[in-house]
């Protein structure tokens, strides 16, 4: 296999520029300062990068610099299943935004929860958004059953602390009621049916739970279905640890 050649490809402040870092002499600035690297190497001003083998990372951040990478933000409707293929012919999440190129969705929603999911063909996001070790928060709006007065603060607090559910503990998590049954829950694990879980857990079932956050992102004009293109800004601010 030949190694890339340095000199060869696109200028990095030109394809920095591109994605949204600023003018060409603001990306320049970020090279000189020592701020970019390339294949895991501090770049010096005038590096040349070949978008579809070069890592470029920005404050040791991945900037997806590939041309045939794409990004979406899906608001997931109700009884839509997250994965890119089902064998009972069931809707999909990936049904709903473009067929080419092809994407995956980034983590799961259940089939009976909405809310917001992004779905992309960049493996390196994907790691980001998915592993454990970056805790990337997801804020969820929880109806569930209580009386009258709504949840009592005792399980709200048990929920903040964590709960202990079959296959462990989970992390605190942060949580208010927002209305007398109706709480906003923030947690950054990503455990099968976890939310729905940690409310059964404390004696409250979820009626209706909604995705509104993921990592800095929020969207409350997209309607179930509904689907955009994530921004340049948007897509570094998800990659950022």
């Amino acid at each position: 296999m030949t190694a890339p050649d340095e000199h060869s490809g696109e200028r990095l402040q030109k394809v920095l520029a591109q994605r949204g870092f600023g003018s060409r002499r603001v990306c320049e600035e970020i090279i000189s300062a020592g701020r970019v690297t390339v294949n895991g190497e501090v770049a010096v001003l005038g590096r040349r990068v070949d978008v579809d083998v070069d890592t470029v990372a920005v404050d040791g951040n991945p900037v997806g610099v590939r041309p045939d990478l794409v990004y979406y933000l899906l608001h997931k409707p109700y009884n839509v299943i997250t994965t890119s293929k089902d064998t009972h012919d069931r809707v999909t999440v990936v049904d709903l935004v473009p067929s080419e190129p092809r994407v995956h969705p980034v983590g799961r929603l259940d089939l009976d929860s909405e809310g917001l999911i992004v779905l992309t063909n960049d493996g390196e996001l994907t790691h980001h958004l998915t592993h454990p070790r970056f805790g990337v928060e997801k804020e969820y709006l929880v109806h569930v059953r209580c009386g009258e007065g709504g949840v009592p603060e005792s399980a709200l607090n048990k929920l903040r602390n964590g709960v202990a559910l079959a296959d462990g503990v989970t992390s605190p998590a942060k949580v208010g009621q927002v209305q007398p049954g109706v709480l906003r829950i923030v947690i950054h694990e990503g455990r099968h049916r976890q939310v729905r879980r940690m409310c059964d857990a404390v004696g409250h079932e979820v009626n209706r739970l909604v995705r509104t956050r993921i990592g800095p992102i929020v969207d409350n004009s997209l309607k179930p279905g509904e689907w955009r293109h994530l921004t340049t800004q948007e897509v570094r601010a998800l990659s950022e640890r």
